[in-house]
């Protein structure tokens, strides 16, 4: 599931989590604070889980928003001053969008030039060759829903290249992987998803990347591993950047691709659905290319945590997220000592509230289930039934429909992923095979860890993704 997708993204309960390795990749570290504890944390032995929480290069500082270079030009007619006032405005603008996807502001993230977004994506690993223009990144805030169906906000980043026409911008949705901590959502930790979107949207598109419910400046606890508000608080992101882009010089494209990596591989399937569903009609989807997601937790995911497919470190941060998160959606236990054994009973609830790193996570957790878990319900996670099932199941469902026939799916793994299986990939194509759809499946090999994986088929997805005309 990533931890950066970290945390693998138990995304899969446990793995897609996000994965450890691949984690790495897609949640960085804001500031050299973040990079000493997690230099210590790789020190005591939690290197594989935090993978995904390695620190990336960050985006140009908020005051480099008034810097303009020379091959940034104007992004269309929007001044620096002018998205200012936009961002101040955005409160009162449509006063009749006060529902779900309702923008309630803008914060301007700061701009780069083309030589910057290829520097910074070279050091985190991925290929730049798409790459052509400046980019302005923006934090947007808007209005969404609980898993319950109560309202609150939520938060995530848009990016959109500078120095372009006034043409539609295709746009992009990158949904990120597990993520413990509140600071490494896209929209304000400066890693691994602010960079890739950065340079999706550097090739002439709109890139949207939601931080999810608890997470960024949202309100509250994440919800781990709930896809469906995962896919709901994104959806809601999407129709936020339809509003947002005018008041920034910009307009959306119709079409809309999706991508996504361990937990976020799950979510873009889950949000690919809903947006083939006709959740709104000023949307239509075009791409789904989801990488290394947890789509079969009770068949694939699961299982792989007690038959060695995936790393016992992982497996231990990704249970302990899910079962606690889970928890508070589909009541499954009453103590937190009827499944942890001491000493964690009394730790592993505050331990995810969100305002922890996984880096400092991972030091107080067990290395393997079996210190972690209580006999009971280290039998109970190997035969799930009750809630424990329905909590599986009800993730399990998002490669479960029929995609237009116009909708291209390419799924991307690899054999040697220790924290989401490809077996999980693999169930998903079958799945959408049962209802009529081809699905390209891409194994990146037996030698691609998590992160490995999302690095190799990010040029891919990058030159698949449709870029302005």
């Amino acid at each position: 599931m990533t931890n950066r997708t970290q945390q693998h993204s138990p995304s899969s309960t446990p793995s897609s989590a996000s994965g450890v390795s691949a984690a790495s990749i897609l949640t960085g570290a804001p500031d050299g604070h973040r990079r000493r504890r997690a230099s210590r944390s790789l020190a005591a032995g939690a290197a594989v889980l935090l993978a995904a929480l390695t620190t990336a290069p960050a985006l140009a500082a908020p005051s480099a928003v008034a810097a303009r270079t020379a091959d940034e030009g104007p992004m269309t007619a929007t001044t620096v001053g002018e998205t200012a006032h936009a961002a101040q405005a955005a409160d009162t603008a449509p006063r009749t969008a006060h529902g779900r996807g309702a923008l309630l502001s803008i914060t301007p993230l700061g701009r780069q030039t083309r030589a910057e977004i290829i520097a910074q994506a070279q050091k985190v690993g991925m290929e730049a060759g798409t790459a052509r223009h400046g980019v302005a990144a923006y934090r947007l805030t808007y209005r969404t829903i609980t898993p319950d169906g109560r309202p609150t906000t939520a938060s995530g980043l848009l990016a959109l290249p500078t120095g372009t026409s006034h043409r539609p911008l295709p746009p992009v949705v990158h949904t990120h992987g597990t993520l413990a901590y509140r600071g490494y959502a896209p929209s304000v930790g400066e890693g691994p998803d602010r960079a890739v979107s950065v340079l999706y949207a550097s090739a002439g598109r709109a890139a949207i990347a939601p931080d999810y419910l608890g997470l960024g400046t949202n309100p509250g606890r994440h919800p781990y591993m709930d896809a469906r508000s995962a896919a709901s608080a994104s959806l809601d992101m999407l129709r936020a950047a339809h509003s947002a882009a005018p008041k920034l010089g910009a307009v959306l494209d119709r079409t809309v691709s999706l991508t996504g990596f361990s937990q976020g591989g799950q979510v873009a399937m889950e949000l690919g659905r809903e947006l083939d569903r006709g959740a709104d009609p000023r949307f239509r989807l075009g791409m789904l290319a989801p990488v290394g997601g947890p789509y079969d937790l009770d068949g694939s995911e699961l299982p792989g945590m007690f038959d060695g497919r995936i790393n016992p470190q992982s497996a231990v941060f990704y249970m302990s997220f899910f079962l606690t998160a889970q928890n508070r959606l589909h009541p499954l236990y009453k103590d937190p000592s009827e499944v942890f054994r001491a000493p964690y009973a009394d730790r592993v609830e505050d331990l995810f509230d969100s305002d922890h790193p996984a880096e400092e996570i991972a030091g107080k957790l067990p290395s393997r289930l079996e210190d972690l878990l209580t006999d009971a319900w280290y039998a109970k996670l190997q035969h799930p039934s009750g809630a424990l099932l329905e909590s599986l199941r009800a993730n399990d469902r998002t490669c479960d429909w029929k995609p237009d026939r116009g909708v291209r799916i390419t799924l991307y793994s690899a054999s040697g992923d220790r924290d989401v299986p490809i077996a999980n990939t693999r169930s998903c194509a079958k799945e959408l095979a049962d209802h009529g759809a081809k699905a390209t499946v891409v194994d990146q090999g037996a030698d691609a860890d998590h992160n490995t994986s999302f690095l190799r088929s990010e040029p891919s997805i990058a030159r698949a993704l449709p870029v302005a005309r």
